[in-house]
């Protein structure tokens, strides 16, 4: 997915650092993972590459882990971007803000989680499997995206990015993403009220994901955020088609 900010970053002399998550891709399946064991990952890595301060970018998924981050190690984030990030769902009072598939999933999680996690298994076989290019426009269509969507993801590059990164995920292990899963469903063990690093939020407001209310919520909950609600952009599009005002944007801070 970072490959979404390489090009404008580096246009504007900004170095992208994009680590995997335990289990996904290449990176080592961990057991019990909670989202707060990730800040204690990358303030290694930070040590690591001896950087003493650091700017998040947060893209979809990516959002809790940024929060948690900021959240628990704030002396050494100095601002952050959420895009078209996922808001804490255990907490959603009205789940129909959220994608019809995530609803389903959720529900299963509670009601059935053996089946839940079976399905998982089971879909990784197809869903690690390489799209062919030709059957790319019929894949968009199934989707049902939003019209800003499915012509963001008609460049190759963007494709690429957003559906490359979950194949890879998928094909590591079913483990691991379904580990990635459960930390989204559960809550996220902090209050969005004590992140108090700079917040930068951009979402579209034609969000199918998580609905643009989501995102307004989230921005009323956070003490120094600012928030940036576009126009007829969607949850892939918003990336893709902003990212050089988004990294313009957060590297002044």
């Amino acid at each position: 997915m970072a490959e979404l900010a390489d090009a404008p970053a580096q246009k504007q002399s900004v170095r992208i650092i994009s680590p995997d998550r335990p289990g996904i891709c290449d990176s080592t399946f961990q057991p019990n993972r909670k989202l707060l064991d990730w800040p204690d990952v990358l303030r290694q890595l930070a040590d690591h590459l001896q950087l003493t301060q650091f700017h998040l970018l947060a893209v979809s998924g990516g959002a809790p882990y940024a929060y948690a981050t900021a959240w628990k190690m704030p002396q050494r984030v100095r601002a952050m971007a959420v895009v078209s990030g996922a808001p804490p769902i255990a907490e959603l009072k009205n789940r129909q803000d959220l994608l019809g598939l995530y609803r389903l999933m959720l529900y299963c999680y509670r009601k059935y989680p053996l089946f839940c996690r079976t399905c998982f298994h089971l879909a990784r076989p197809v869903l690690s499997l390489r799209p062919p290019r030709r059957a790319r426009p019929l894949l968009l269509k199934l989707l049902w995206l939003r019209p800003s969507d499915e012509a963001s993801l008609r460049d190759s590059v963007a494709f690429e990015a957003c559906f490359e990164s979950q194949r890879r995920a998928w094909r590591a292990s079913a483990a691991g993403v379904l580990a990635d899963a459960e930390i989204y469903a559960q809550p996220w063990g902090f209050a969005l009220g004590n992140v108090n690093v700079p917040v930068r939020l951009w979402h579209g407001k034609q969000d199918r994901a998580f609905s643009i209310r989501t995102a307004e919520g989230l921005a009323k909950r956070l003490p120094n955020c600012t928030a940036h609600f576009i126009e007829n952009e969607g949850h892939y599009s918003t990336p893709i088609r902003h990212m050089p005002e988004i990294l313009a944007d957060l590297m002044g801070l």
